[in-house]
């Protein structure tokens, strides 16, 4: 037929047997379970398991830049597959599997796909799959258990081999996804309708183009005698939510993945291909790091233009800043050290043509000292796009504030991070490096290991003045910064999706994270400008083009505002004692008449993407790993 799709299942199922039977049918699937028989079946409902049925913690660009993010999806970067190929991280959801499973991962489902399964579940004369790009070798076992324990029931599951049962050549996801398929329809060839739930738009795609390729081939009986009439087929795209890992306990199993690939090399024979690599930070300033909830007050105080457009402007208010990049040791000792905790009153708030809004502050009590990299102590408030941190040091006139608005506020001074991950020797700056981090650093001096941020600095002092405390209480990080002040941060991303970022998949990155921008896949990249990286999935295998983008993450300090907010963040999964993630809803739609209402009753335009995931926990136990 000459299309993408058809040519990729055509050259994936070369090898595939004529036969389809439900004992042949029943190879594709980990469960060892009887399939329905075949004269029963007139519906096939199939189910997608990564943030569509299961929210899927995400590599968070809160604590990642853009090309480490690409990195790890990568499954050739490191020796055991990275973050999509290595059942740990998965494992590692919510408070481990050991703590998730009795209580089922209660608030990483989505809930409306739970309700179409039993709805599957109930309609006798349908067929109920779950199918996933997970390798069946690494993660049967693990997602059995993790079905099993939602009490979720399947007539088959099946993840991909690196064979076909009739030895079809897996090359990708998509062709393995294509391959199953075929067999599932050509097996029950009286099914009149096959609903697909996926939440990655490349897939829904791919999908709607191989059932329209099916439906043309049955149709002008290009394969000689006809197996089977031509199905209805419909593709329903969920709306995915981000989550992700606490913070700690995502670096741990990062490091973890480092650890083994490394350790793999070393037994490697010398002279064979491999680099070593270990995380480092990239530090962008240091400042007087404010939290959450002052945040939030000091955003009442920016008087912006209403007619603004959420990508007109950024929020940011969460800091005062001391200087760019890690400060020299003399300013450090003059504002005492990281982790120091130090008060402020709003005395006075600014416009400065109508680009930037800001307020200045004076410490409490006036006679404390203090080191801005600013005229005056100041808050910058919002920035109009084109405008410049450093530009507000120009705004000569304030309008002094009511004493109702002259907020106090308690700063804790730390450094704002991102971390890395490079190659394990001499530091040669990859694009954060070299751009904002311009003196030279040794290795010892720039690995993550070795620098402690603040928040560690700091959590080591409390450590030392109140243990039991400690054990008992966990600071989390308030947009990104590792400071070990109170609150927490929202987290974007999500996976699948034209403008939405996406991390799960191998789309480049490769070794070569040392470029200023990420763009089409570069396999293992170079020391060069476009060393792969940024964070766009394409898929769990798949190296091809990606959509650009640019090598950072988004900059994590930027306060999503109330005002662009259709929704508050959602506040789970339902275990409030751990702060350090956000749960979500999702969408998605159903099969048969039922099924289809809930559809149109529950699940929006896949374009409206809710807020969700959360980010935001801190690192101050983070030195605990290395």
């Amino acid at each position: 037929m000459g299309s993408t799709a058809y040519a990729a299942y055509k050259n994936g199922a070369a090898n595939a047997s004529s036969a389809h039977t439900v004992t042949a049918m029943s190879r594709w699937s980990v469960l060892d379970k009887q399939l329905p028989p075949i004269d029963r079946i007139r519906a096939i409902h199939v189910y997608d398991f990564d943030n569509t049925l299961f929210k899927t913690p995400l590599p968070n660009p809160k604590l990642w830049n853009g090309p480490t993010i690409g990195m790890l999806s990568n499954p050739d970067a490191f020796v055991n597959g990275g973050w999509w190929h290595d059942s740990r991280i998965l494992a590692a959801t919510g408070e481990g599997l050991a703590k998730e499973e009795p209580r089922a991962w209660d608030g990483w489902w989505n809930e409306k796909i739970v309700e179409l399964i039993h709805l599957s579940n109930k309609q006798k004369d349908a067929v109920c799959v779950l199918l996933t790009g997970r390798s069946e070798s690494g993660f049967g076992e693990l997602i059995k258990r993790m079905v099993k324990s939602k009490g979720l029931e399947f007539d088959l599951i099946s993840l991909k081999p690196s064979v076909g049962p009739n030895n079809e050549r897996i090359t990708n996801t998509m062709v393995f996804k294509q391959i199953f398929l075929e067999a599932l329809m050509e097996t029950y060839k009286h099914a009149e309708e096959i609903r697909i739930y996926e939440d990655r738009i490349k897939h829904v795609k791919g999908f709607r183009d191989f059932l329209d390729e099916y439906n043309i081939r049955k149709l002008n009986g290009m394969e000689g005698a006809p197996t089977r009439g031509t199905i209805n087929g419909e593709v329903i795209q969920v709306v995915d939510i981000a989550t992700f890992l606490d913070p700690i306990v995502e670096v741990a199993e990062v490091q973890q993945i480092i650890t083994d690939h490394n350790a793999a090399l070393s037994k490697r024979r010398r002279g064979s291909k491999g680099e070593r690599f270990a995380i480092k930070k990239t530090v962008f300033y240091t400042g007087y790091m404010i939290n959450n909830a002052d945040t939030q007050r000091l955003l009442t105080l920016a008087q912006t233009p209403q007619n603004l457009s959420e990508g007109d402007i950024k929020f940011h208010a969460n800091n005062i800043m001391i200087c760019p990049r890690p400060c020299p040791p003399g300013i450090l000792e003059k504002v005492g050290g990281m982790g120091n905790k130090m008060t402020w009153e709003v005395t006075g708030t600014a416009n400065l043509e109508n680009s930037i809004w800001a307020v200045c502050v004076k410490p409490v009590p006036a006679t404390a000292k203090f080191h801005t990299g600013d005229p005056v102590p100041l808050v910058v408030l919002a920035l109009r796009k084109g405008a410049r941190h450093a530009e507000a040091g120009k705004i000569q006139k304030w309008q002094p504030v009511t004493p109702d608005k002259a907020f106090r506020f308690e700063t804790t001074v730390g450094e704002k991070i991102l971390l890395r991950i490079e190659s394990d020797g001499p530091s040669q700056h990859g694009p954060a490096g070299r751009a904002l981090n311009k003196r030279k650093h040794t290795a010892g001096q720039d690995d993550f290991r070795a620098r402690p941020s603040g928040a560690i600095q700091q959590q080591q002092q409390q450590q030392q003045q109140h243990p039991q405390q400690q054990q008992q209480h966990r600071q989390f990080h308030h947009q990104g910064n590792f400071a070990g002040s109170a609150g927490g941060g929202g987290g974007g991303g999500g996976r699948g999706g034209a403008g939405r970022g996406n991390f799960r998949g191998g789309g480049g990155a490769g070794r070569g994270n040392k470029g200023q921008r990420g763009g089409a896949a570069k396999g293992r990249g170079g020391r060069g400008g476009h060393g792969g990286g940024g964070h766009h999935y394409k898929s769990l295998d798949d190296v091809g083009g990606r959509d650009s983008q640019g090598g950072f993450a988004q900059m994590y300090e930027d306060e999503p505002h109330t005002r662009f907010q259709n929704q508050n963040i959602p506040k789970g999964p339902s275990n409030p004692g751990n702060p350090g993630f956000y749960g979500g809803g999702g969408g998605g739609g159903g099969g048969g008449q039922q099924q289809q209402q809930q559809q149109q009753q529950q699940f929006g335009r896949p374009g409206n993407n809710q807020p969700g995931g959360g980010a935001g926990g801190g690192v101050s136990e983070l030195n605990n790993y290395y």
